[in-house]
């Protein structure tokens, strides 16, 4: 008895690695295709055994964990703009720069529903999904974009540029690897 019950195990740990490590490796795969394959692989490792081998699952995984990149960028940046002894024109860079992350985190929001969606269509109707998610996300990655030329100019050198730049480039990443990955597996 005790045999069978130290075969049954070995059996049920033998499948639980090998299934992990094909789902690790599907991840790890479809983020070699992506313009930040490290990131990739470190931001969607985690979710490989819910992600398991569904591209469109990768797909909205990724979008999920570029929106939450927005949300933690969002509030950051709120906050530093609220600090005493910053200059008028970082102030305003910054108050700009939280209604653009603002205006992403709608946009990947959108992207995320409309990948649900996307999942249960075919043919033109798919194909126009998956160009509102495009758009939707390239966008997100302009709004980015837009917040770092907030603080072009040496007036504004200093940390709170270093900082700002440092979130957004982080968003950038995350981002633009989930575009990758939307466009990838549709």
């Amino acid at each position: 008895m005790a045999a069978s019950s130290s075969l049954i195990f070995c059996f049920v740990f033998f499948f639980f690695v090998v299934v992990t490590a094909a789902q690790t490796s599907f991840v790890a795969q479809s983020c070699r295709i992506t313009k930040y394959p490290i990131i990739c692989l470190q931001s969607l490792g985690s979710y490989s055994s819910s992600i398991q081998r569904n591209p469109q699952d990768l797909a909205s995984a990724a979008l999920a964990v570029s929106l939450q990149r927005a949300r933690s960028a969002e509030v950051f940046i709120s906050k530093l703009a609220k600090l005493p002894g910053l200059k008028p024109r970082e102030r305003a860079a910054a108050r700009d720069c939280v209604d653009l992350v603002v205006d992403s985190m709608d946009r990947l929001s959108k992207s995320i529903q409309e990948m649900k969606i996307a999942g249960r269509v075919k043919g033109s109707e798919l194909s126009w999904r998956m160009s509102n998610v495009q758009t939707w996300v390239s966008t997100a990655l302009t709004d980015y974009n837009t917040c770092m030329d907030g603080f072009s100019g040496r007036a504004l050198d200093g940390h709170v540029k270093r900082s700002v730049r440092d979130w957004m480039i982080g968003s950038v990443r995350v981002t633009s690897n989930a575009l990758d990955l939307c466009m990838r597996h549709y």
